[in-house]
């Protein structure tokens, strides 16, 4: 039997888009500051600048080469992940990020090879035995496909968090794949 496939999604999961995001936008409408915790969903809309835009809060050119890695155990988690399943890296991009995003993830994590960088927004279609992600919507569509999941506690998931098994901090993250991977049923919570 082949190795499991771990799918692991890329922004605020591996690494901290929407904190770095902020900070851009803050820096560029000085006079409405936004919080991480104010982010509630991904209709940002609302709550951003009236002069800003999804181009704007997510396409600043090189953004995703500078995005910060998740916690201090991010790289070795999903090293020692990738030991022992086939991981996978499964990200939703603009055509423009994909390359910034490849960019980032040679820089921090060199052992993925480009075979196992994905870009695909309903993730939920690929074959996967766990789905490491925070977006509400990927945990939700891969629960309903009858998929495995761990989810990264996040502002605009936290009405999920009390139903869907949750991680926040990658140190021991392999531990708990292995859990979910060999342990009975699908876990809520635990």
């Amino acid at each position: 039997m082949g190795k499991k496939i771990v799918a692991i999604d890329m922004d605020d999961t591996i690494c901290h888009l929407v904190p770095k995001a902020i900070h851009y936008h803050n820096a560029a409408f000085p006079d409405l500051q936004l919080t991480l915790d104010q982010i509630h969903s991904f209709d940002l809309s609302r709550i951003w600048h009236p002069e800003c835009n999804e181009e704007i809060f997510f396409g600043r050119p090189k953004l995703y080469e500078e995005l910060e890695i998740f916690d201090e155990h991010t790289v070795e988690e999903v090293r020692r992940i990738s030991e022992e399943h086939d991981v996978i890296i499964v990200t939703a991009a603009r055509p423009s990020a994909v390359p910034e995003k490849w960019n980032w993830l040679q820089q921090h994590m060199p052992f993925i090879p480009f075979e196992n960088f994905f870009v695909a927004k309903r993730k939920y279609l690929l074959d996967f035995d766990v789905l490491i992600d925070d977006g509400p919507h990927n945990l939700l569509a891969a629960r309903q496909a009858g998929k495995r999941t761990i989810g990264i506690p996040r502002p605009w998931n936290q009405s999920l968090q009390e139903e869907f098994l949750m991680k926040d901090s990658w140190e021991g993250m392999g531990e708990l794949v292995n859990r979910v991977l060999s342990g009975p049923g699908f876990p809520a919570k635990g």
